[in-house]
């Protein structure tokens, strides 16, 4: 295998429980990289086993960036992922090393890679009122708030995500255009093309669901629920995005008596499996040009055959 030659960034994504992680960090080995996260709940301190955050052992194997460093009380957002990540690439440039992006969240990647609209900073006293409102008000009113006010905005979202809902009302609020329209305005990328090697790690559907099922019986032997347990204790909204990680909802309601632990442990491996679907779907729509990387290229880090990075 032959590393960039040049400055160029190793991004990587896939679905989760694909194995991508693994691959990052056998490459960072190889080519004195520094791993970067892109994955939306993995930035939360307070979730470690659950969000199948790398090890100490594993970090101590290669440097590692953006882990771990949020408060699950804050709502980080795409934008300051952005700006961070940049930071982190620039970090590892100027150290002589390979930055080497890896995560799931296409949101984070399209931040990265497309660039995010230009929406000006959100006044704090409108910000302050929508997320008061919600903490009062179920998502599916103030999904029907913003529908009247800006129904192409909420076509484009769930009823059920109180955190894209308030952000649109937000803007609208602050600056009197409808969230729809700034998204018409490109932004600025961090990392243009040329200045990337994309790989798209593929599980084998034929084992994929098996896989996600034994890492979470492996989570819940490291200690997940004693985590999940933790994270309730500390009180935080359960609009705040760290609350939405997979398998937190099932675990609390095991720990609070309303689900038998074993019905929990289903529920979080069948939302799981749901999840890794829709990753797989927006990939398919969305990083059609990447080099694909399959699964039984990942049996063995070391045999994949790259070489085509340093070409």
């Amino acid at each position: 295998m032959t590393c960039p030659r040049d400055e160029r960034a190793i991004v990587i994504a896939g679905p989760t429980a694909s194995g991508k992680s693994r691959l990052a960090l056998a490459l960072a080995e190889r080519c004195a990289g520094v791993v970067i996260n892109a994955d939306s709940m993995q930035v939360y301190r307070e979730l470690s086993i659950l969000t199948a955050r790398p090890t100490a052992q594993e970090e101590a194997r290669a440097p590692h960036a953006l882990y771990g460093f949020v408060s699950g009380a804050e709502g980080y957002s795409a934008g300051r992922y952005a700006a961070d990540a940049a930071r982190a690439i620039a970090e590892a440039r100027s150290g002589g090393r390979v930055p080497i992006v890896v995560g799931g969240t296409g949101l984070y990647f399209k931040a990265l890679l497309d660039g995010l609209s230009p929406v000006p900073p959100i006044l704090p006293d409108i910000r302050a009122h929508w997320r008061g409102q919600a903490l009062k008000l179920p998502a599916a009113e103030l999904y029907a708030i913003l529908a009247r006010r800006d129904p192409v905005t909420a076509a484009r979202l769930m009823p059920t995500d109180p955190q894209r809902i308030v952000r649109a009302l937000e803007v609208l609020d602050s600056t009197g255009w409808s969230l729809a329209e700034w998204q018409r305005t490109p932004g600025e990328p961090v990392l243009v093309e040329r200045e990337t090697v994309r790989l798209l790690v593929l599980p084998d559907r034929r084992t994929h669901a098996a896989a996600i099922d034994a890492r979470f019986d492996a989570m819940l032997a490291a200690g997940a629920l004693e985590e999940v347990r933790r994270l309730l204790a500390l009180g935080l909204s359960d609009e705040l995005p760290i609350m939405r990680a997979l398998g937190v909802a099932p675990l609390a309601a095991a720990i609070a008596g309303k689900l038998a632990l074993g019905e929990a442990v289903a529920r979080a491996k069948a939302e799981t499996r749901q999840f890794s679907k829709r990753q797989g779907t927006w990939y398919r729509r969305n990083m059609i040009t990447w080099r694909p990387i399959f699964a039984q290229q990942m049996k063995n880090s070391e045999a994949i055959d790259l070489s085509f990075i340093g070409a």
